[in-house]
């Protein structure tokens, strides 16, 4: 593979790594309105499963002191393509600079486990369609 292949592919684990983000981020705030509105996405336990291990994980990650495995891929595909920085390739410049604060470590630790407390108070409040537990084959 040549280096810009590397770098492009180091775009697009930064791009998945932006999304998944948003999605922590959004879901939360948007369940509220969902609900309100009849959007059936936020009923659907699938979603809020999905919603809940993703954000377990960074919470998991942030009082580990893990680095999360995209920001390694991301970063291990930028030093196969040269060592290529966020300064004068767009995507990466402005994606990297909206997903990388700066702040100490343990900020990031009470600031995840918060929004994970805050996360599981509007799931408890509004529960998923069927509720949290599946229903199994037999049971009514």
């Amino acid at each position: 593979m040549q280096p810009v292949h590397f770098a492009l592919a180091a775009d697009a684990v930064l791009a998945l790594h932006v999304a998944l983000v948003l999605f922590v981020i959004t879901v939360p705030l948007l369940l509220p309105v969902g609900l309100r509105l009849g959007w059936r996405w936020a009923r659907r336990r699938r979603v809020r499963i999905a919603h809940l291990l993703v954000l377990g994980i960074v919470v998991l990650e942030a009082w580990a002191g893990w680095l999360c495995p995209l920001t390694d891929w991301e970063m291990a595909l930028r030093a196969r393509a040269g060592g290529v920085t966020y300064e004068g390739d767009f995507i990466a410049h402005w994606l990297g600079e909206l997903l990388y604060v700066r702040a100490p470590p343990w900020a990031f630790s009470v600031a995840y486990s918060a929004f994970l407390a805050l996360v599981l108070w509007v799931n408890l409040r509004h529960p998923p369609e069927g509720g949290w537990r599946r229903r199994g084959v037999g049971h009514g």
